[in-house]
């Protein structure tokens, strides 16, 4: 099956990436359409000899997994991890991320945070120069998510945010998450400092985790036509 121009951005990238790999490895794989090029180039190291353990990051990257024979494990068994390779909603020269478009973002940062390296593959048009250009994911409890909503209204506003803050939906349905969880899309356009709303977010207690990737990234490996870019180190 041929592949759209973009999707072939995302396959080099995802190729890059399982260059890095080793057998023996604890590999944490990650979710969304970039990922999932990622996981299908594992699929087929798989297949010619790779042994590997991996962790999936959401039911959707599990179910991958398993249907290309690749041998999968839990946080609690496998609680330390080589690397994780995941996509990104955006990111930043300072290797920052906006996570979460396809609402696994607290699995994806535990399993980040367990791991010794997270490469990020993705193509270029998620570049950008400050964060906010995308929608900032917040996953919350579904007890109390009007007063939770406020509140992350507030911590906006107290970080120089102005925007919606909309729940969302599937189907005219609340969107659920893999964990239970309600996820609030926050359209705030710019972010003017993401290290002190990443904290303000972390202290509402309704808020479970949010789409603020900050100092997980080791490398962000970027393709675009011009060819392959990386951002940060991919030994460190």
């Amino acid at each position: 099956m041929s592949l759209s121009p973009v999707e072939q951005l995302k396959r080099h990238a995802a190729e890059r990436a399982a260059a890095l790999v080793r057998s023996g490895m604890k590999l944490g794989l990650g979710t969304g359409s970039t990922a999932a090029h990622f996981v299908d180039c594992i699929g087929e190291k798989v297949r010619d000899g790779l042994d590997v353990i991996c962790v999936p990051t959401s039911e959707r990257t599990r179910a991958q997994a398993e249907g290309l024979n690749i041998k999968l494990s839990t946080l609690d068994e496998t609680p330390e991890l080589d690397l994780t390779v995941d996509g990104a909603d955006e990111f930043d020269p300072k290797l920052r991320l906006i996570k979460g478009g396809g609402g696994a973002l607290l699995r994806e940062k535990i399993v980040a945070a367990a791991s010794k390296r997270m490469v990020v593959i993705t193509d270029a048009s998620k570049e950008v120069a400050t964060l906010g250009k995308f929608k900032l994911p917040v996953e919350a409890d579904l007890f109390g998510l009007t007063a939770t909503a406020r509140q992350i209204e507030k911590a906006a506003t107290a970080n120089g945010c102005q925007g919606a803050v909309s729940l969302r939906k599937n189907s005219g349905a609340l969107f659920v998450t893999d964990g239970g969880n309600a996820i609030f899309d926050c359209d705030f356009g710019v972010i003017p400092d993401a290290d002190g709303l990443a904290s303000a977010l972390n202290a509402i207690p309704g808020v479970v985790e949010h789409g603020l990737f900050i100092g997980l990234a080791t490398a962000i490996i970027i393709a675009d036509p011009a060819g392959i870019r990386v951002l940060g180190d991919l030994s460190a």
